[in-house]
C-alpha cells in the first residue's frame, strides 16, 4: 500500500535561471500552470496560457514523452504558451521540441545533474526557465 499526503503546497518565490526573465503575462500563466500541474498524476507537463490549459502529458515514465504529448494536444496553441513540469529536466530534448512549437516559457522544479545544459539550451532558444525548487509528485 503506498500513503500519500495531500499536496497543498504552492511557491511563494521562485529563481528566474535563464537570461531572459518571463513577462507578467507568463508569470501569471506560469503560476496557472504549477496550480494545475500538481493536481496531476505525475510525470506530467502541462501547457498553459490565457490561464487556461491548453495541453497535458502526464503517468509517462518519462519527462519528453509527457511534453510530447502536450504539445500534440495543444496544436497550434502551443505557440506562445508556457509549460508547467512537476518534475525536472533531464536532457535538453524537451526544450528542443518545446522552442519549435513556439513555447516562451517553463516552470519546474529544478535540480537535475544536467541543469546547466537545460538552462544553457533555453538561453539559445530566447525561454525564459524558473526554478520551483519543490517538486510535486501525485500517485
Amino acid at each position: 500500500m503506498i500513503l500519500q499526503d495531500r499536496d497543498t503546497e504552492l511557491f511563494e518565490d521562485f529563481e528566474c535561471v535563464t537570461e531572459r526573465k518571463p513577462t507578467e503575462k507568463e508569470i501569471e500563466d506560469l503560476k496557472f500552470g504549477w496550480k494545475v500541474v500538481k493536481n496531476c498524476k505525475s510525470n506530467a507537463t502541462l501547457l498553459a496560457k490565457d490561464s487556461a490549459t491548453v495541453g497535458i502529458g502526464l503517468g509517462s515514465v518519462n519527462r519528453f514523452f509527457t511534453v510530447e504529448r502536450s504539445v500534440k494536444m495543444a496544436g497550434d496553441k502551443a505557440k506562445g504558451a508556457v509549460l508547467a513540469s512537476d518534475a525536472f529536466f533531464p536532457f535538453t530534448d524537451s526544450v528542443e521540441l518545446l522552442a519549435k512549437q513556439g513555447v516562451t516559457a517553463i516552470i519546474q522544479p529544478g535540480g537535475s545533474v544536467a541543469d546547466e545544459d537545460v538552462i544553457k539550451c533555453c538561453n539559445e532558444h530566447n525561454i525564459a526557465m524558473i526554478f520551483t525548487h519543490m517538486r510535486h509528485f501525485r500517485h
